[in-house]
């Protein structure tokens, strides 16, 4: 008897430890963050079957509830969150993803805290007058953040080609916003 409440009370600090550091562990013992990480990361290397069409991109719009033809960066974003269970506003359209309830981190103004993997970024177009464009956050610096993002292609387009990892001056991030409770 008494060994069997050791392993509870070990197995009940272990789960302790690890809410107190921050992480929700899913059942293969990886964060939600780390899962998010590595479901964005698999995908660097889709292609689009055409112009915003092919399997892999029309699962990310059907996401959004969107067919084939529509631009999908936002859509790459809903669907890698929803793939992790992580609720979301499954939006083709960048502005929904910056509620100010969201939104952690923002070029020249609110800074909750640093921009984390697995954060979605916007990039904002002055000839649209809003964000255009979003991704992820996969390493955040200063002055460099790297991403991993849908519809894009080498140059940085938002009328890309593919889901692609970028090296982005930091400089062009205008908001991020957190959808993983951790």
């Amino acid at each position: 008897m008494a060994k069997s409440n050791l392993g509870i009370i070990c197995f009940c600090a272990v789960l302790a430890w690890n809410s107190a550091a921050g992480q929700n562990l899913l059942d293969d013992g990886l964060s939600v963050r780390k899962q998010v990480e590595n479901t964005y990361v698999s995908q660097i290397g889709v292609k689009e079957v055409g112009a915003n069409t092919g399997p892999q991109v029309e699962a990310y719009l059907a996401t959004t509830r969107l067919r084939s033809g529509h631009a999908w960066c936002a859509a790459f974003v809903a669907w890698v969150l929803t793939q992790n269970n992580v609720s979301n506003p499954k939006s083709a359209w960048s502005p929904a993803w910056f509620p100010v309830s969201r939104v952690v981190w923002q070029r020249n103004g609110r800074k909750i805290r640093l921009p984390l993997p697995g954060d979605v970024f916007g990039i904002y177009y002055t000839n649209k007058s809003r964000i255009a464009h979003v991704g992820f956050i996969h390493r955040y610096s200063d002055n460099i953040t790297i991403t991993v993002e849908g519809n894009t292609n080498d140059t940085g387009s938002r009328e890309g080609d593919g889901v692609y990892m970028k090296r982005r001056p930091s400089r062009q991030l205008y908001k991020v916003a957190s959808y993983i409770n951790e």
